[in-house]
C-alpha cells in the first residue's frame, strides 16, 4: 500500500528539529560561516556552542541517527533519515550538531560494519561521541574519481602495510584525527578485486600534506581539504579494515547511503531558496504593480515548487527501496539521484538568484554559496557522468531487441496487419 504520511511521534520529532535548527543552529552559519570551522575540535565556538546543542540532539535521541542503536543512533532506516536530512540541509552547522556530517557519517558506518573490537574501541567511540573528525581519501590527483586509474599503492611487509601515492581533497584532513585511505594493494586484479582500506592516524611518519585546498572563493593556501603524499608510510597490518582486496565493496557501504544524505539535504537547500523566492515575489513591485503580477516571476516559482517535488519524491522512493531490501532496484534508484542532485540544485538556485537580481549574486545572501554545492556535487562521491552510465546499464541489462530490427516492436503498419488478423471476425 502506498502511503505518504508520517507517523505522528515521528514527525513531532521532525517539528523539534525543524524549530531547533532554525533558532538555535543557522545562527551560527551567519557568525562563523567559514567551509572547515565546524570540523575545528579546538575551536571556541565548538567547546562553547556546538557541544551544547549536541547534548540537546542527544537527549531527543536524534545523535548519530544514520546508525543502529547498538552504536548510539536510532536505526530508523533511509526514509527516516531523509526527512530528517531535509531538514539538516538547510543549515551548514546542522550535520555536525546532529553527528551526522560528511566524511565521519561515513567512516563511522565503515567502522560500524568492518572495524575490529580494537579499532572501533579507538576510532569509532571518539568519532561517535564527537570528540575527534576524520578524514577519507580515495580520489587521486592522476585518477581522480576513477579507481581504474589509481596509483597510491601498498604492499605488505610482515607485520606491517608500506603505502606509497598520493590522494587528491581529502576533506577536512587538518582537523582529522585519522584517515581512511583506499589503496591499490594488488595491481594485478581489476580495482573491485584488488584495492583495500587502512586506517592511518595522525602523525604517522610518511603521511604528509602538501597543501590545503579549498573551494572557489576561498583564499589560495587555504581551505579544508588536503592534498596528501604518502612516502613510506608504515601502518600496522591491524589497520587493514576487512579483509585484502575487499577496499572497492567497503567503499560501497558507505557511499550509496551518503548519496541519498546529500540528496535530501540539497532538497533542504533547494525549500529553503523557494522560500525566499515567495517572500521576494510577494514583498517587490515593478511597472506599477507587485511582482506577483508578473507571468515569468509566478512561472518562475511553479517551475521552482513542480522541481523540487518531483526530486523530492525521487530521493523518498531511492530511500524506500534501500528499507524494502531491494539491492538492485536501489542502486539503480540510487545512481539516478545522484545525477539529478547537482541538475536541481543548480536549476533551483539559479532561478532564486536571477529573481533577486544583484542581491542574489552578492554576498549578503546565501544563494551564490548554496548554488555552489551544485557543481561541488556533481563531481563528489563520483561524478554524474558515471552514475547516468550506472542507470543505463542497468536498464540495458534485461533489454531484448525487436524481432523486427528495422522498425521495431511498436512499428504501427506492423501492429495494424496483426490486430486485423486477430479481430478479421468483427471487422
Amino acid at each position: 500500500m502506498w502511503d505518504f504520511s508520517t507517523e505522528p511521534d515521528f514527525q513531532t520529532k521532525l517539528d523539534w528539529v525543524a524549530a531547533f535548527v532554525r533558532e538555535e543552529v543557522e545562527p551560527l552559519d551567519l557568525l562563523f560561516p567559514g567551509n572547515a570551522e565546524p570540523y575545528d575540535r579546538e575551536s571556541k565556538v565548538y567547546r562553547d556552542a556546538v557541544r551544547p546543542l549536541q547534548a540537546q540532539v542527544r537527549a531527543q535521541g536524534l545523535w548519530a541517527a544514520h546508525l543502529p542503536p547498538e552504536l548510539g543512533g536510532m536505526g530508523m532506516g533511509q526514509v527516516k533519515l531523509a526527512l530528517l536530512n531535509e531538514i539538516l540541509g538547510r543549515s551548514q552547522w546542522a550535520p555536525m550538531v546532529f553527528g551526522t556530517q560528511a566524511p565521519d557519517s561515513g567512516n563511522a558506518e565503515i567502522l560500524a560494519h568492518y572495524g575490529t573490537a580494537e579499532q572501533r574501541a579507538q576510532f569509532l567511540e571518539p568519532l561517535l561521541d564527537g570528540r575527534i573528525v576524520s578524514t577519507y581519501a580515495m580520489t587521486e590527483p592522476t585518477g581522480g574519481a576513477d579507481p581504474g586509474g589509481f596509483t597510491c599503492r601498498a604492499v605488505r611487509e610482515g607485520e606491517e602495510w608500506v603505502i606509497e601515492g598520493e590522494k587528491w581533497f581529502a576533506s577536512n584532513y587538518p582537523y582529522a584525527a585519522f584517515v581512511i585511505a583506499m589503496v591499490i594493494t594488488d595491481p594485478d586484479v581489476p580495482v573491485h578485486r584488488g584495492s583495500s582500506m587502512f586506517i592511518i592516524p595522525r602523525g604517522t611518519p610518511g603521511m604528509e600534506m602538501l597543501r590545503a585546498t579549498g573551494l572557489a572563493g576561498e583564499p589560495l593556501g587555504e581551505g579544508a581539504h588536503g592534498y596528501l603524499r604518502f612516502t613510506g608510510c608504515r601502518v600496522p597490518a591491524e589497520n587493514l579494515l576487512g579483509e585484502p582486496g575487499s577496499g572497492f565493496a567497503i567503499a560501497q557501504t558507505r557511499l550509496g547511503g551518503g548519496r541519498l544524505h546529500h540528496a535530501m539535504r540539497s532538497v533542504g537547500q533547494c525549500k529553503r531558496a523557494l522560500e525566499m523566492m515567495t517572500e521576494r515575489i510577494v514583498s517587490r513591485t515593478t511597472r506599477g504593480g507587485g511582482l506577483q503580477d508578473q507571468q515569468a516571476a509566478r512561472h518562475a516559482i511553479a517551475d521552482t515548487w513542480i522541481q523540487i517535488e518531483q526530486f523530492r519524491l525521487q530521493v523518498l522512493h531511492a530511500a524506500w527501496q534501500v528499507d524494502a531490501g531491494n539491492s538492485k532496484l536501489a542502486r539503480l534508484h540510487i545512481s539516478a539521484v545522484k545525477a539529478a542532485t547537482p541538475h536541481t540544485l543548480v536549476e533551483v538556485l539559479y532561478r532564486a538568484m536571477h529573481l533577486h537580481g544583484a542581491l542574489g549574486v552578492s554576498n549578503e545572501l546565501p544563494l551564490a554559496r548554496m548554488w555552489q554545492a551544485g557543481p561541488v556535487l556533481g563531481v563528489a562521491d563520483g561524478p554524474t557522468e558515471a552514475h547516468k552510465d550506472v542507470v543505463a546499464r542497468i536498464l540495458l541489462k534485461d533489454a531484448e531487441p525487436a524481432q523486427d530490427r528495422l522498425f521495431g516492436s511498436e512499428h504501427i503498419p506492423s501492429r495494424l496487419e496483426a490486430a486485423r488478423k486477430k479481430y478479421a471476425g468483427v471487422l
